[in-house]
């Protein structure tokens, strides 16, 4: 075969086949749509368009087309699953449900700490068989407003009302 493409059998490209075309030895979607790979194409293509993801992958150096199409194909089948929002939605509700993991393992920080000698020689802020809870350690965390310092007197329930419930995962899950 001409040119630097890998070779492959004589059969035609999943983007040649789609497209009812001949597949020529130069094809620039050959590499990266196989023959038995049609749906991956029929997704790029749908969102795409053939004629723009020949444009991107003519413009992309030819190391990096690869990853180009599996971002493609990736954004392609998002895009049809969830039209509006895309990757975008995906990203978005895993950074929601991280929010909430965070929020969660502050609060279980925050009751591990409750339970800690609160008169011992050795104990400061934080129990000297837990180092990791002091402090520095929940800064930032939305469930450390109001807990500071040897404050930790706030029982569960006081602190489920002040900071909401612990485990709200009551929106529907996205999967990929």
């Amino acid at each position: 075969m001409k040119g630097s493409h890998e070779p492959r059998s004589s059969s035609s490209c999943a983007a040649c086949k789609s497209l009812k075309r001949r597949c020529t030895p130069t094809c620039i979607f050959a590499p990266y749509f196989r023959s038995d790979e049609p749906k991956k194409f029929a997704q790029v293509h749908k969102v795409f368009g053939a004629s723009n993801v020949s444009k991107i992958l003519t413009e992309v150096p030819e190391d990096q087309r690869a990853d180009t199409v599996n971002s493609l194909a990736y954004e392609a089948e998002a895009r049809l699953r969830d039209p509006v929002y895309g990757c975008i939605g995906a990203i978005s509700m895993l950074e929601r449900k991280m929010i909430q993991l965070q929020h969660d393992l502050a609060i279980a920080r925050a009751r591990l700490v409750c339970y800690a000698p609160k008169n011992s020689p050795s104990s400061s802020s934080s129990c000297s068989c837990c180092p990791m809870l002091d402090e520095g350690t929940f800064s930032g965390f939305p469930a450390w407003s109001g807990l500071n310092g040897n404050n930790f007197s706030q029982n569960a329930s006081e602190l489920i009302s002040q900071h909401g419930q612990t485990s709200d995962f009551s929106y529907s899950s996205y999967i990929l």
